[in-house]
This record gives C-alpha cells, sequence and structure tokens, in this order.
C-alpha cells in the first residue's frame, strides 16, 4: 500500500461525508423553499386554501361562472364522501354554499380530514372560502354519517377567461396523525 493511498483515502471520505451533509441539509431546505416560492410566485400556495375570508358583497351579475365540485377517497370502502350539489352557476362576488355528506365506514371511531384543489391553478387567488369543514379535522364515530357545508364566493377580479372551476376535495382518514380532543 502506497503512503499517499491513507491520505487519499481519508480525503474521499471527508468529501464523501461532506456531500451526505451537504444533501440531507438539502433535502430539509425543500419544504421552506418551496414555500417561498410558492409565496414569491402566487403558485401552488395551500395555505389560502384551508383560511376563511372576509366577505364583502359586490355581486357582479353580469357573468357567472360555473364552479364543479369533485370528490375523492384514496381508500377503497373506508369512506363515503360526495358533493350533494355536483356544481353551481355563481355570480362573481356572491356568496354561495354546497353541501357534501361524509360516512364513516371503517368500523370505529376516526378522524378525518379533507384536502382542498382548485384548478385552474390561476384561479386559486380569486376562490375564498368563508365556511368549510376542510379547515380543521373532522371527528366521526362509529358509522356516523354528516352533512357538511362549504360557504364560498368567487372574486369579482376572475379574469374573464375563467368561465370554469373545479374544487375538489380528497378526505383522508387522519386518525393515526390527529390525536381527537377529550
Amino acid at each position: 500500500m502506497k503512503p499517499d493511498a491513507g491520505k487519499s483515502n481519508r480525503s474521499l471520505t471527508f468529501k464523501l461525508l461532506l456531500f451526505a451533509l451537504g444533501s440531507f441539509g438539502f433535502g430539509f431546505a425543500l419544504v421552506p423553499l418551496y414555500n417561498v416560492l410558492c409565496a414569491v410566485t402566487g403558485q401552488g400556495d395551500q395555505k389560502g386554501l384551508v383560511q376563511a375570508a372576509t366577505y364583502d358583497e359586490k355581486p357582479d351579475l353580469s357573468r357567472s361562472v360555473l364552479v364543479e365540485f369533485l370528490t375523492d377517497v384514496p381508500g377503497k370502502g373506508d369512506w363515503q364522501f360526495k358533493a350533494l350539489t355536483r356544481s353551481i352557476e355563481v355570480h362573481p362576488g356572491q356568496l354561495y354554499s354546497a353541501q357534501f355528506l361524509a360516512h364513516n365506514l371503517m368500523g370505529h371511531e376516526t378522524t378525518a380530514q379533507a384536502v382542498p384543489d382548485i384548478s385552474p391553478s390561476k384561479a386559486v387567488a380569486y376562490f375564498h372560502k368563508t365556511e368549510c369543514f376542510c379547515f380543521s379535522p373532522q371527528h366521526f364515530g362509529v358509522n356516523e354519517q354528516r352533512v357538511m357545508p362549504v360557504r364560498f364566493f368567487v372574486d369579482p377580479a376572475l379574469p374573464r377567461t375563467i368561465d370554469r372551476i373545479t374544487l375538489t376535495y380528497t378526505f383522508y382518514d387522519a386518525s393515526t396523525l390527529i390525536k381527537p380532543r377529550n
């Protein structure tokens, strides 16, 4: 073995360790970097989707927008979750309400969380919820079913090129992540 081989091995080990630490640090920095990117560009920012908006009624009766409601449940047979209203023709600036039905079919108490998504993504900044079951986790008893409202309005500043908005909720079992309050 050459005398320089030990020095070369230590140098390579140091470089590999430095690379591994850098990769690990970069992985932790991805979420804050993504949040900064979303804040700067206004695209993909989910924070606005789970906060109540303030409402100041100034409807634009000269135009209408079709708002469609879709639902999804990642598992099979654990939940029944559906929109009781499939779509609503709305006037921007006017307050509307839609109803969703959730039914716990898991055979035990559980907590669920609805995660919203709005498309097209350009409409996210113009779709505002004043009340929504997605704002907080929902606790369900065994076989409990519940009708849950969403109250919303579309901002009159919505670009005229957008005439259809789709609000999709994915309903997750969050009982392993969220402890119900006693």
